[in-house]
């Protein structure tokens, strides 16, 4: 008898993150929220903020955060409330959204996120990911743990396959930043598959000149509203394939 196939996400949260992410939460049947390593201090980093398109080009919608220490944690970190950033966020997605066709579907969400109390920013960023994925029905068979809950102290790869391994996981699915660190044997020998998600980056009527997939999701809710989710396609692919490839 076969055992069932478990494919897992681990992935930092996110604000309101691109079409790729939800893409990832549509693959996986655990999606685990890496919650309680470092706040990355790259500027390459999305967590705590995501563009949006606009009529000058692609505009920040930045999350103003407490002063953090170089090993913070994610959940630690606490957002900064001197200035009223969430009317910010809302006035730019208005001036540039304002006249698409779902727009105030996309706004509904938007305050949903903000009409709620957060104890930090881990928790706005993972219920930022959840609205949107239950606005395009992609959470009914996908379960999300939190990493902080499993008690877990190995690090880098070892820590992503004791991961999978508490989870009974087949298929660990990861992004393309991966390839960089991570030691794919480790989970060969363990029996679990790595693959690496596989874009396709599909294009969708998109305002405010040439089409980008960078973007925060919400851009695609508010100029497709729930047909968006025939956007949100790609699959995934095994990670030697993968490499062969780059």
């Amino acid at each position: 008898m076969q055992s069932k196939k478990i494919k897992v996400v681990i992935s930092q949260p996110m604000y309101f993150p691109w079409v790729g992410l939800l893409e990832q939460v549509n693959l996986a049947n655990i999606f685990v929220f890496l919650d309680d390593v470092a706040f990355p201090r790259t500027r390459k980093s999305f967590v705590s903020k995501v563009q949006a398109k606009s009529f000058n080009g692609n505009k920040w919608l930045t999350i103003p955060l407490h002063d953090k220490h170089q090993q913070t944690k994610i959940n630690e970190i606490q957002i900064s409330d001197k200035k009223d950033w969430k009317s910010e966020h809302k006035d730019i997605l208005r001036k540039n959204y304002q006249n698409l066709p779902y727009y105030q579907e996309m706004i509904d969400l938007v305050d949903e996120v903000f009409s709620k109390p957060h104890s930090n920013l881990s928790d706005l960023l993972k219920n930022s990911i959840l609205v949107l994925a239950r606005y395009f029905d992609l959470d009914k068979d996908t379960k999300f743990m939190n990493s902080s809950d499993m008690n877990i102290s190995s690090k880098s790869s070892e820590r992503l396959l004791s991961i999978c391994k508490s989870v009974s996981a087949n298929t660990y699915i990861t992004g393309h930043g991966a390839k960089n660190y991570l030691d794919h044997n480790i989970f060969e020998q363990n029996n679990i598959k790595v693959e690496y998600m596989k874009y396709e980056l599909n294009s969708y009527a998109q305002q405010n000149g040439k089409f980008t997939p960078y973007v925060s999701a919400l851009d695609l809710i508010a100029n497709c509203g729930r047909l968006g989710a025939k956007i949100i396609c790609s699959k995934s692919i095994y990670w030697k394939d993968f490499i062969s490839e780059k």
